[in-house]
């Protein structure tokens, strides 16, 4: 009886031992496009049966992509251990290559925006001087209003109106220079008429502007 026992034992013991190791080399295998169950047999060292039975697989030949099979063998570990570093260097290169565009748009973006400031630094400069041009119709018109206001003279006087424009002294403000007459003279007509021959228009039409 001691002996029948003691076998027994040793039996369960070693089967325990099949079934740990078994267990320790039983992987799990996702079909790709062109898998076979022979060949992923062949790959992790083992049968067609031995899958066909681990699986309950009613047709060998028929197998998904994307299905889950149970083989015995190691060599999975290595592919998922491939596959995860090619899928992390995948992913590192893809976020890399989305980071050079968007520096490469901020780099542009700031040369634009520091560009910007100087054009408009010409713009009203050019506007300004554009404004009253010593050149053209709009000078002559200038001319033609000081002849009819004072002869063109700096100096000449009707009563409250003063200078080449025979502009008023309050516009004046006491400064009767020949620069201050001109300054003066751009300014009321620029925000009164737009041009000098807009005011000559309208002396044209009235006698005075």
């Amino acid at each position: 009886m001691k002996i029948k026992n003691a076998l027994l034992s040793t039996a369960a013991a070693t089967a325990s031992l099949f079934a740990i190791g078994a267990t320790a080399q039983a992987a799990t295998v996702t079909v790709k496009a062109g898998d076979t169950v022979s060949a992923i047999a062949a790959d992790h060292n083992t049968t067609i049966d031995a899958i066909q039975q681990a699986n309950h697989l009613k047709d060998v030949n028929l197998i998904l992509v994307g299905q889950q099979l149970e083989v015995n063998g190691d060599s999975t570990t290595t592919t998922s251990t491939q596959t995860t570093q090619q899928t992390t260097t995948t992913q590192s290169s893809a976020q890399t290559s989305q980071a050079q565009p968007s520096q490469a748009s901020q780099t542009q973006s700031s040369q634009t925006q520091t560009s910007k400031p100087a054009a408009q630094t010409t713009t009203q400069t050019s506007s300004s001087t554009s404004n009253y041009s010593n050149n053209g119709s709009d000078s002559a018109a200038k001319a033609w209003i000081a002849g009819k206001e004072s002869g063109g003279s700096y100096s000449a006087r009707n009563g409250q109106y003063i200078g080449k424009y025979q502009l008023s002294a309050s516009y004046l403000n006491g400064d009767y220079s020949a620069a201050n007459q001109e300054r003066v003279a751009n300014s009321y007509v620029a925000s009164r008429y737009g041009s000098w021959s807009n005011a000559k228009s309208h002396w044209l039409a009235n006698g005075w502007y």
